[in-house]
């Protein structure tokens, strides 16, 4: 279904972001950065969602993380969508599947921050910095326990690192990973990509071919119904022992309860996740407590540069959007990111 453009001056913009993490709410520089490029567009800024209903009806492209199929029928003028956030799961209604819309993420942005995040849990990992945090809270010199627990202090270089979910986010690792002299391997939909740090990727198919190998496995895959529980008991048993893994992804990529399991019979080295499947994580969450498990509170997407980089991603867009151009990360409905 072909979508008719408007000009800036017939464009209604709605900016509407709002989440209990303030770090996640649109930033004055977005809405004020379109203003200043396009002053003849009507570009509304909701910090809430107190008046969206009242605002959908006339507006050409929404931009935020949510809009719920109830809301989306109002939205009759509708013809872009872009989400602040990479994940889309929650847009894949059918309503707007089947609508027309565009719509698009900004891939891409979250790439430096996870990235870094990511290596940081490694080496985290590695030289056994949690507890050497726990340690120094009760004041206690443990040289012996930091350096034994749950194995000897190791280094990243030489060790293969295989990376599910090759995408940009996946990319960004292997580029800073080969920094540390690692080996990398990645996994994606189709097994083909860009191979400049990888020395081979794998097709999700061959997931559990690749797994036996790795000394490090990092998911950085999106939530999709193929995606769903990825890692479990069967991927587990097929791992080395003694490796370890670390989510930045989705919490839905991994079954929790098979972790928590592979951690307390040593299969796994460690573990480090920044996501989880329910999030906040429950004060009786049995994760808290898990052995050799390092948790950091889904931040690794989070970065003072964030809202420069996804306004810089907009204004591109825009500017294309306005010119009759082609976009870029737009959405494929049928795979779901």
């Amino acid at each position: 279904m072909a979508v008719i453009r408007t000009t800036p001056a017939e464009t209604k913009l709605l900016v509407c972001v709002w989440h209990p993490f303030p770090q996640w709410r649109a930033h004055p520089v977005l809405p004020e950065t379109i203003r200043h490029r396009w002053p003849e567009m009507k570009v509304v800024h909701l910090p809430d969602y107190e008046r969206l209903r009242q605002e959908l009806p006339d507006t050409d492209i929404f931009i935020g993380s949510s809009l719920r199929p109830d809301q989306f029928q109002y939205a009759r003028k509708l013809k872009w969508i872009h989400s602040t956030a990479a994940g889309v799961s929650q847009l894949m209604y059918p309503e707007l599947r089947n609508s027309g819309v565009i719509l698009t993420n900004p891939s891409g942005i979250f790439s430096p921050p996870m990235a870094e995040h990511a290596m940081g849990l490694m080496v985290a990992l590695a030289r056994n910095f949690p507890d050497s945090v726990r340690y120094q809270e009760r004041a206690e010199w443990a040289q012996n326990e930091v350096s034994s627990q749950p194995g000897p202090l190791t280094e990243l270089n030489g060790l293969l690192l295989l990376i599910v979910g090759y995408g940009s986010i996946g990319r960004a690792l292997a580029r800073r990973a080969r920094g540390f002299d690692m080996r990398v391997w990645g996994v994606n939909r189709s097994g083909k990509g860009d191979t400049a740090d990888a020395e081979r990727i794998f097709p999700i198919s061959q997931l559990e071919d690749a797994l036996p190998q790795a000394d490090y496995v990092v998911l950085a895959a999106p939530d999709t119904h193929e995606t769903q529980h990825l890692i479990g008991a069967g991927q587990f048993a097929k791992m080395k022992r003694g490796a370890r893994l670390i989510n930045v992804g989705r919490g839905s990529l991994l079954d929790e309860a098979a972790l928590i399991r592979a951690l307390e019979t040593g299969v796994l080295g460690g573990a480090a996740l920044d996501v989880t499947g329910t999030e906040p994580l429950p004060s009786d969450s049995p994760l808290w407590k898990a052995p050799h498990l390092f948790i950091t509170p889904h931040t690794s997407g989070v970065s003072d540069r964030l809202w420069q980089r996804e306004t810089d991603l907009l204004m591109d867009l825009l500017e294309r959007w306005f010119a009759g151009g082609d976009l870029f990360n737009v959405v494929d409905f049928a795979r779901g990111y």
